[in-house]
């Protein structure tokens, strides 16, 4: 039963407007009004902010970021189909909510922003990666957003926040824990959802901070890990010999040992590598 607003419940929403999840388009809906409105709340302060929200639905996060005071919101939806009950919350939040039927991948979101912008949803989990890699590597740092707080399946979520020498650490933990301060702040189990998809999920809230951890160059600092972690297993003296050809020369000044693994180094000791990768 809905408990933020005077709204349907999401059920009948769905029933309503024939929205059954497309697993072709990853869709998991979030039926649950309160848990929306709390996962809304770890973004944290609303009220002054342009939110963005990738994949809405049916609205229920949508629901949940309007109840708890966003300023306004732009979901973007590739699913017509859900287009009618998404007009339906425009109508009850009028002036606060955008609509944009399109691809997330293929829009430029911020130019229908106002500064400050947050960025929430419940990914869609085939395009969730991918959105979170691009928001991380913008031209220019710091972005123009201020927080991703983001659903993830339990896996993509735990390699976003993993150590070293973790069996999830890699590229997606560099990426985040080099620009911001990230943690995971919710689990969410898959009876949650409707349908409930075999795995857990979780909810991970990302702030940017005002200038990377460590001096780098991103386009560097991206193509070493890259070529690091392509090639786990291997020592990095064999894994980026493609890099520069004294590679072990700079693992050295960078104070790495060549006979180390991509795992075992920390986002400093990378940041470390590309300086002298660059320098080379």
């Amino acid at each position: 039963m809905s408990t933020i607003d005077d709204l349907p419940p999401l059920r009948t929403v769905i029933a309503t407007h024939d929205i059954a999840a497309k697993k072709s388009l990853g869709q998991n809906f979030l039926l649950d009004l309160n848990l929306t409105a709390k996962i809304a709340r770890m973004a944290g302060d609303l009220t002054k902010a342009d939110v963005l929200e990738v994949g809405p639905g049916p609205g229920g996060l949508t629901r949940g970021l309007l109840a708890e005071g966003a300023r306004r919101v732009l979901a973007v939806e590739k699913d017509a189909r859900c287009l009618p009950a998404l007009a339906e919350i425009a109508a009850r939040y009028p002036g606060r909510l955008e609509v944009v039927n399109a691809d997330a991948l293929e829009l430029d979101a911020t130019s229908y922003l106002t500064p400050p912008i947050k960025i929430c949803a419940n990914l869609p989990y085939n395009v969730g990666t991918e959105l979170l890699v691009r928001w991380l590597t913008p031209p220019v740092w710091p972005p123009v957003w201020e927080s991703l707080t983001l659903m993830f399946q339990r896996e993509v979520a735990q390699r976003i926040v993993a150590a070293p020498g973790s069996k999830t650490y890699g590229r997606l933990a560099i990426l985040s824990q080099w620009r911001t301060d990230a943690g995971i702040v919710l689990d969410l189990p898959p009876e949650a959802f409707t349908p409930a998809p075999k795995v857990s999920s979780a909810v991970v809230h990302l702030k940017a901070l005002p200038a990377p951890r460590f001096a780098a160059d991103a386009d560097v600092l991206n193509r070493v890990v890259a070529a690091a972690f392509n090639q786990r297993r291997k020592m990095l003296r064999s894994s980026l010999k493609g890099v520069a050809p004294d590679i072990e020369d700079r693992l050295t000044a960078a104070g790495i040992k060549p006979t180390e693994r991509a795992e075992q180094i920390s986002v400093e000791g990378f940041c470390a590598l590309a300086r002298e990768v660059a320098r080379a």
